[in-house]
């Protein structure tokens, strides 16, 4: 059994111990079609993982997708927080979508409005848990990407190891420092994606909505069923992330328990794939 395979292994036997034991103002969610702040990504093959790195990122294999389009940047606390504004720090079955009460939570309730403290409101947004992820995707008419749609998104189809291409991590290209500090989104141009995407390495992890199943990629063998309560994936990097942990191939893997809650340091964007592009 692989390295990758055990973690997984080993995240079944967590859970069952842990079982047992760009928005519109005023909560508005934006327009169906809106694609405003997208960049699309076009259809066609490219080369997902790779060999000669961790174990859980091979083997490299060629993956096709449909066009889409995604964020160009994360989530901000000001975004975010008209989606609470909207519909509340807690889902309708009491899933979390917001950490209220965790003292790194940047959005806060006065005098009947959820806002976003203004030193944060253009910093990617954390504190959120899976479930409001996946919430306000489809609340913004979006979907949380899966980490196929991320790692094309990242690297292009030219098999580079980071976005901005194989050169190592610099301040210059992405927002590094320690774990849970952040920066305000869209301020390393350098380090955009071939397609121009921002901020995808380092600053904050980001949600995927892949269960973490080994390779090679196959988005009809379960791994993107959103119900399944099981270890999913995250990708990027945050700002304390050592080198290998930003390349565009990184997999991180997070148990249900921390899913379900808030952390400073993992993030999100959306996509959305539109059949008129297809």
């Amino acid at each position: 059994m692989n390295p990758f395979a055990r973690r997984l292994a080993a995240a079944g036997l967590l859970l069952a111990a842990w079982l047992a034991g760009s928005g519109p103002a005023e909560g508005a969610a934006p327009p169906a079609g809106a694609r405003g702040g997208m960049i699309l990504i076009p259809a066609g093959s490219f080369l997902m993982g790779r060999n000669g790195g961790p174990q859980e990122e091979a083997p490299a294999h060629e993956v096709h997708l449909p066009a889409f389009h995604i964020d160009r940047n994360l989530v901000t606390w000001r975004e975010y927080a008209r989606f609470i504004q909207a519909k509340g720090p807690a889902g309708p079955k009491g899933e979390m979508y917001l950490d209220v009460e965790d003292p790194d939570n940047r959005i806060h309730l006065k005098d009947g409005v959820w806002a976003a403290e203004p030193a944060f409101a253009d910093h990617p947004a954390g504190e959120l848990a899976w479930h409001g992820a996946v919430a306000y995707c489809a609340w913004a008419g979006k979907k949380l990407p899966s980490e196929a749609e991320w790692e094309k998104a990242a690297r292009g189809t030219d098999g580079r190891l980071y976005p901005w291409g194989n050169q190592k991590p610099t301040k210059e290209l992405a927002f590094l420092g320690f774990r849970g500090e952040t920066g305000p989104v869209g301020r390393h141009p350098r380090g955009a994606s071939p397609y121009g995407v921002l901020d995808m390495a380092g600053q904050v992890w980001e949600w995927t909505r892949s269960l973490a199943s080994p390779y090679p990629y196959n988005p009809r063998d379960g791994r993107e069923d959103l119900s399944a309560d099981a270890p999913r994936v995250i990708r990027g990097g945050m700002a304390g992330s050592d080198e290998e942990g930003l390349t565009s191939t990184s997999r991180e893997v997070v148990f249900p328990p921390r899913q379900a809650t808030g952390h400073a340091y993992i993030g999100f964007r959306c996509v959305r794939v539109d059949e008129a592009v297809n």
